[in-house]
């Protein structure tokens, strides 16, 4: 099974295993001969937990805008002039913020 997942992650990947490497030196020990099918079973579950924490980041940004908009609709006393920015604003952050996120990591909905 082929994960969706860009390079981008990959790249993480291969930072967050040097990161536990230098944090723990010598107490995980070096196969030279790894099974394959577990490698790629390890692989796999490393690029789907960085999936689910971008699209995690993606629901936050979504329920940010979504209060953003919620405001714009409903501003507090005072604040009825800045509903029009915060509405775009609110717009811009679901839809463009989140699409960002989403194919700079190669996540797909």
């Amino acid at each position: 099974m082929e994960s969706k997942m860009n390079e981008r992650i990959r790249e993480l990947r291969r930072k967050a295993q040097e990161l536990a490497a230098e944090a723990f030196p010598g107490k995980i020990p070096f196969d030279p001969n790894p099974d394959p099918i577990l490698w790629d079973r390890i692989h796999l579950s490393y690029e789907k937990f960085a999936e689910l924490i971008v699209k995690e980041c993606c629901d936050q940004l979504v329920k940010e805008g979504e209060a953003w908009e919620q405001f714009s609709r409903n501003p507090p006393e005072g604040q009825e002039t800045n509903t029009g920015a915060a509405l775009f604003a609110a717009y811009r952050l679901k839809e463009d913020a989140v699409s960002r996120l989403e194919e700079h990591f190669g996540v797909e909905e």
